[in-house]
């Protein structure tokens, strides 16, 4: 509750890719990349209404056929997330947060569909081995000794990346890469919206294809989040803020306690609150993206073909006590209701718990049995089923005055010619990650008759439903275990699931003679009831004496060089009063023959929109544009390199008045000159 938003260093996007067979362009489904924490229940089930609403050709699109993943960011807007319990940190739910996801992704599914054209798909990986790290080897080190032994590592390093190159001419219209690594470069003190590393990664490799003529107008990058729950881009590892020793190995403590214990990014010395880190890790990711790219377009990828060239399935499973065969060893086994562990309270090294939680926490205080007690105390049966989990809050029993959690979610997969993606509503351990990909893997030998199947994984994707470890990973209770809803069996239960849907993506006629796929109890959606404690804008008020726009303050030197900060404070309004979406809060002008042209807006990383209420009876606020000037660092990959000349910072905003009529308003900062 105390990271509230003071402004934006990028925007957030919605990327949409549309796969259509061209022999029955019925055959197709959407992918959604959203720069959110997750896919989300209720988000879906807007962007699904939504097209149904729009009708047409976007009638075809419904539950089978569209799937929402988030690139897993933790420095976003919050609000917009369907259960109870991650709406308590935001202050509940927040309408106009939600709405702007929502209609985000509507427009970007329009655009995919609007270029949908004959093309090419293509799919090479790469190894990545800088850009992420298993912040819980602990855990990782419980698995079998024969089944570690079959991979190199502890971390998932694989970057899956899918081109699609226009058949008309030749063009790239877009990329989408699996890469596993968490949201978390920026550290829980930032309050500057950002897509994190991910968002830098798309940025680049965006901003890269402006003025590359092998792509096409409008080229859109995904870079889509796969095994992502156990990895860290925090790849220095963590250390004690107090002593600047190592953490416990075990508990990742400090002293006993996790406050002090922080992952630190390859430039955590910065003082940036991680952005240079956050901008490090989405580099390389990009980096490596787009030499994959480039060795894929001189032929080294696998060109995706095949006879079911475009499927998907959906339905929903109650994951409350599902019993079912183990895919792993034949047992019957079953799920638990949902509770989260002890150790979530702990946090992670990434974002470090409080009180006196920890990870590896086998034994809550009497404190915390009493807090639990309050909400709701688990019976024996839950006890048991959920072992040896010490639960903090047995979520699948809190349902007042709504949800806490999902007993419901998705079961999803989509098929590209050879290609398979697992969508998992919940975030995924590289070993648990493994072991359905191979799994699913061996099975489409036989299930689907193709000969060398590539799977990835997409998660978390459609819903948020937390966690997903091995058995022997749960048995630590670390962080990914305790946030393991459904028990030890949960891994089992969801390969399970893929494995018995898997014959509906077959070739057509073999999926018409299976028995029509059930669709599953519904999970409920709670936006027309959900809390909402998000106060809204009262009204804006210049200080006396000033208008909205004023400069009240600017960096003092006229030169400046690469690398330098120059910055104005203006005179403003709340930013809610317009999201300005498909437009810019600030701007960089560049004077070019007398006429001000746009160099940079608030999508670009390095100017930066803060606002600060200076009054809130008398309704005063204030906006500080920062532009670090982009140095060779920092223009990586893009052709347009800074020129000498004359800029000014521009400033857009709309105020409220007392009668709540909004007026926009622009704000000019003094000239400066940039000597390169």
């Amino acid at each position: 509750m105390n990271q509230t938003g003071t402004g934006l260093r990028q925007r957030t996007y919605a990327r949409s890719f549309v796969f259509a067979d061209p022999a029955n362009i019925t055959n197709s489904f959407i992918y959604v990349v959203l720069d959110t924490q997750s896919g989300d229940t209720a988000v879906r089930y807007g962007i699904l209404q939504g097209l149904q609403t729009l009708g047409g050709k976007y009638g075809n699109f419904r539950e089978h056929n569209v799937a929402v993943g988030g690139t897993h960011q933790h420095s976003g807007p919050g609000g917009w997330m369907n259960y109870l319990l991650p709406q308590i940190a935001t202050l509940g739910f927040d309408k106009q947060t939600y709405t702007a996801i929502v209609d985000g992704a509507l427009l970007s599914i329009q655009r995919a569909y609007d270029s949908l054209a004959p093309s090419t798909i293509s799919v090479g990986t790469i190894d990545i081995k800088d850009a992420n790290i298993n912040r819980s080897p602990y855990s990782y080190l419980a698995n079998p000794a024969a089944e570690r032994a079959q991979y190199s590592s502890d971390t998932d390093t694989t970057m899956t990346l899918l081109t699609f190159d226009r058949l008309s001419d030749g063009k790239t219209t877009g990329v989408l890469s699996f890469f596993s690594v968490h949201g978390t470069s920026l550290y829980n003190n930032n309050t500057l919206v950002t897509g994190d590393n991910k968002g830098v990664a798309a940025y680049l490799f965006e901003r890269s294809a402006t003025n590359d003529t092998r792509f096409a107008d409008n080229f859109v990058a995904g870079f889509s989040q796969s095994s992502v729950g156990d990895m860290s881009p925090n790849v220095l590892g963590p250390f004690c803020e107090d002593t600047g020793l190592p953490c416990d190995f075990k508990t990742s403590t400090c002293n006993g306690r996790t406050e002090l214990c922080q992952a630190r990014g390859p430039y955590f010395n910065e003082g940036d609150n991680g952005a240079k880190s956050a901008f490090e890790i989405g580099r390389r990711q990009y980096n490596a993206a787009f030499q994959l790219y480039g060795q894929i377009s001189s032929g080294s990828g696998v060109l995706l073909a095949g006879e079911s060239a475009v499927a998907s399935y959906h339905t929903y499973q109650n994951m409350s006590g599902y019993e079912f065969i183990s895919p792993f060893n034949g047992r019957l086994l079953s799920t638990c209701y949902a509770a989260l562990g002890s150790s979530f309270g702990g946090g992670t090294s990434d974002g470090p718990g409080a009180f006196d939680f920890t990870q590896n926490n086998a034994s809550p205080n009497p404190f915390w049995r009493l807090v639990r007690g309050g909400l709701h105390q688990p019976g024996p049966e839950q006890i048991k089923c959920q072992s040896p989990k010490q639960i903090l809050f047995d979520l699948g029993a809190m349902n007042s005055p709504y949800a806490w959690a999902p007993d419901i979610v998705d079961v999803q997969a989509l098929r590209l010619g050879q290609l398979l993606v697992i969508v998992s509503p919940s975030e995924i351990t590289t070993m648990s990650g493994r072991r359905w990909k191979a799994t699913i893997a061996g099975a489409a030998h036989s299930v689907l008759s193709i000969s060398d199947p590539i799977v990835v994984l997409a998660s978390p994707a459609d819903s948020y439903a937390h966690y997903v470890t091995t058995e022997e990973e749960y048995a630590v209770q670390r962080y990914e275990g305790a946030s393991t809803l459904y028990g030890p069996n949960q891994l089992a239960a969801y390969v399970n699931l893929s494995l018995a849907y898997l014959p509906y993506l077959g070739v057509p006629n073999a999926v018409a003679q299976l028995p029509k796929l059930p669709e599953g109890p519904r999970p409920p959606v709670t936006t027309n009831y959900s809390l909402a404690f998000v106060p809204g804008v009262a009204f804006d008020s210049p200080p006396f004496g000033h208008s909205f726009g004023d400069v009240l303050s600017s960096s003092t030197p006229y030169f400046y060089m690469v690398g330098d900060y120059v910055s104005a404070t203006f005179v403003g309004a709340n930013p809610r009063n317009d999201m300005r979406l498909e437009k810019t809060y600030a701007a960089v002008e560049m004077n070019i023959d007398g006429i001000w042209e746009v160099v940079r807006t608030d999508a670009d990383w390095n100017l930066v929109f803060e606002w600060k209420q200076t009054n809130v009876l008398l309704g005063t606020s204030q906006v500080t544009l920062t532009w670090h000037i982009e140095d060779s660092y920092y223009l990586s990959g893009w052709g347009n390199a800074l020129q000498r000349g004359i800029y000014r910072l521009h400033y857009y905003g709309e105020s409220k008045n007392v009668f709540g009529t909004i007026s926009s308003f622009e704000g000019v900062g003094p000239e400066f000159s940039l000597q390169i």
